[in-house]
């Protein structure tokens, strides 16, 4: 048996869990335009468990992030625990929750107050496919970024919210 505490959970680009995989100078260049942005006040990734075969992420993104369409070379299931989103056509909010197959290309948008997911996978480590060849797509994520920053500072996590 292992235990394991959010509050000494590591942020997951500090670990080899996830690596980037066939990031084109389009794609480098789009990312770095986010990160100059701001867009890591944006979003809050831990890993939370490891084992062979199994991880289990926590990940807040704020309200409006825009997250890039992308795959995993694992199966993703996204449980939410505050918060909304919208996936698709459809609207999740908490205890709703989507299964997304290896290598399926897919993205979604943070709802109004942000929404905070558990990522379990079927890997311990896995890559990341960024599948946006629209260079427009980047420069206005990094429009989004720049506009939302301010509020991004002082936005709390969904589930406090829902506690206070």
């Amino acid at each position: 048996m292992v235990v394991f505490r959010a509050a000494e959970a590591p942020a997951l680009r500090e670990v080899d869990a996830m690596r980037a995989e066939g990031v084109s100078a389009q794609v480098r260049e789009g990312l770095a335009q986010l990160v100059e942005a701001g867009s890591n006040e944006g979003a809050s990734v831990k890993l939370l468990f490891s084992a062979p075969g199994l991880s289990l992420a926590y990940a807040w993104f704020k309200s409006g992030f825009p997250l890039p369409r992308h795959s995993h070379n694992a199966d993703c299931l996204y449980y939410i625990i505050a918060g909304s989103l919208t996936f698709g056509t459809q609207t999740l909010g908490k205890g709703d929750g989507f299964f997304v197959p290896s290598d399926a290309a897919y993205t979604y948008v943070p709802g109004p107050e942000g929404v905070e997911v558990l990522e379990f996978r079927t890997a311990d480590r896995f890559n990341i496919q960024f599948l946006v060849g629209n260079p427009a797509f980047w420069s206005k994520a990094a429009a989004t970024v720049s506009q939302e920053l301010n509020g991004w500072r002082g936005q709390c996590p969904p589930s406090e919210l829902a506690s206070s």
